[in-house]
Order: C-alpha cells, then sequence, then structure tokens
C-alpha cells in the first residue's frame, strides 16, 4: 500500500530534506506533496486523501498547533495521522501535541529517527 504525505514547513529546505529522507528510507510513498503554511496545508489535506501529514510548529498564517487541531476537527481528517517536527522546545506546546493525537521529533533529528517517528505515526505500515 502506498502511502500518501503532506509535509507541512514553512522552511523549504526543512521541507526538501524530509521528502528525501522519506524517499531514501524505502517507505512504500505515493504521492508527497508538500505546502509552507497551515493554511496552503488545510487546503491540501481537505482536497486530496492523505495517509500521514508531517507538520512544523511554528508558521506564518496558521502554526502547525492550529492546523492540528483544525485537522481533528474535520470528520474525514479527524483520525489522520500527523507528525509534528519542531525546534519548539515548549513543554506546554509539546504536550498540547500529544493531546491532539500526534507524535513529536524535535529539530534537528537524524535521518533514522524520523523514519522511525514516521513508522511509529502509520502504525508499521511499511
Amino acid at each position: 500500500m502506498a502511502i500518501n504525505v503532506l509535509v507541512v514547513d514553512d522552511s523549504a529546505m526543512a521541507r526538501k530534506m524530509i521528502v528525501r529522507v522519506l524517499h531514501m528510507a524505502g517507505l512504500p510513498l505515493g504521492t508527497v506533496g508538500e505546502a509552507g503554511d497551515g493554511v496552503d496545508g488545510l487546503a491540501q489535506l481537505e482536497a486530496a486523501e492523505h495517509d500521514l501529514a508531517i507538520l512544523d510548529i511554528n508558521m506564518p498564517r496558521m502554526n502547525g498547533l492550529d492546523l492540528l487541531a483544525r485537522i481533528r476537527g474535520v470528520a474525514r481528517l479527524r483520525s489522520l495521522p500527523v507528525l509534528m517536527v519542531s525546534t519548539e522546545g515548549s513543554d506546554v506546546r509539546v504536550e498540547r501535541v500529544k493531546e491532539l493525537g500526534a507524535g513529536f521529533l524535535r529539530k534537528p533529528f537524524a535521518p533514522e529517527d524520523l523514519v522511525e517517528a514516521v513508522v511509529e505515526a502509520i502504525g508499521g505500515a511499511s
């Protein structure tokens, strides 16, 4: 089964690095989309089927926490696996991510840590 992923991060370099790691990991990828902020990310999630969203917390227009809350508020997206990746250090914000049912990985991370977090988020399907 191919995994359709959306990477939402305001840093184009971070998005490219995440996409590269996913491809190099040999995961059964389908489409891998990118968005530069939460507004564009939400539009893409609502427009097409995805199996995983990888979000940054700190972004313009709509941050990752607000996007995650919106995802959880849409019936079709409510159970979408989400992995938050961020330099965020606030324990309160990280706890909120976990309360909303998402995984969390602190930047910078090793490629193998990203792959492990992705596999965990999608339930071991690889």
